[in-house]
């Protein structure tokens, strides 16, 4: 890399920085910077650059937001009574992409894992139990995963929640949409089986 000149490198060195950024990708976003308009590497910059200043959490779910509150939690229709619980702003992302969901958001930022000494006070539950008891909620959708984490801190917020009036539910897991039943998991179809219907 040293037959790029000082500016050229340090631009290569700080794409590498970025996660699933290998050296030759860095390289290449650099030459195209490079060879882009001026004014669209200003551009680039600049957001890059706002987006430390602008960017915090939404008082209310703790999503992303460039303001008090985050575009979910300040829209009037969005249905106030229904809280669904996450684990990040990923998982809020695609369940609202899947346009299956009117309510509002908790992110708990994080997920409950002993091995990693992360208990009840290192992620949002005390925030959620608050605003269960400020608001009117009648549904508490978990929506953690189903990894061991996932699921012992839906057990976890099950239990800590038990004793207000509002249900608690659970998200449906099991065979996916499309899926051959003979490469899906053991786990998995377990999970299938248990929360099976009637059609």
């Amino acid at each position: 890399m040293n037959h790029y000149p000082a500016p050229i490198i340090r631009v290569i060195h700080n794409f590498g920085k970025l996660p699933g950024i290998g050296g030759k990708t860095a390289e290449r976003l650099a030459m195209h910077l490079l060879n882009a308009p001026e004014a669209d590497c200003l551009e680039l910059s600049a957001s890059i650059g706002a987006l430390k200043k602008s960017v915090g959490l939404c008082s209310q779910c703790f999503a992303l937001s460039d303001g008090d509150l985050c575009k979910i939690c300040a829209s009037p229709v969005r249905d106030r009574a229904i809280l669904c619980v996450v684990e990040n702003q990923a998982d809020m992302v695609a369940i609202e992409k899947s346009g299956a969901y009117t309510g509002l958001y908790h992110l708990l930022g994080g997920l409950l894992s002993p091995m990693d000494n992360i208990g009840p006070n290192d992620i949002r539950i005390r925030d959620l139990i608050s605003k269960i008891e400020k608001n009117t909620i009648r549904e508490v959708i978990i929506a953690t995963g189903t990894n061991v984490e996932g699921e012992s801190t839906a057990s976890y917020i099950s239990t800590r929640l038990s004793g207000y009036p509002l249900s608690i539910t659970r998200i449906a897991s099991g065979v996916p949409m499309g899926g051959d039943l003979k490469y899906v998991d053991q786990v998995t179809l377990k999970k299938a089986m248990e929360a099976r219907h009637a059609l």
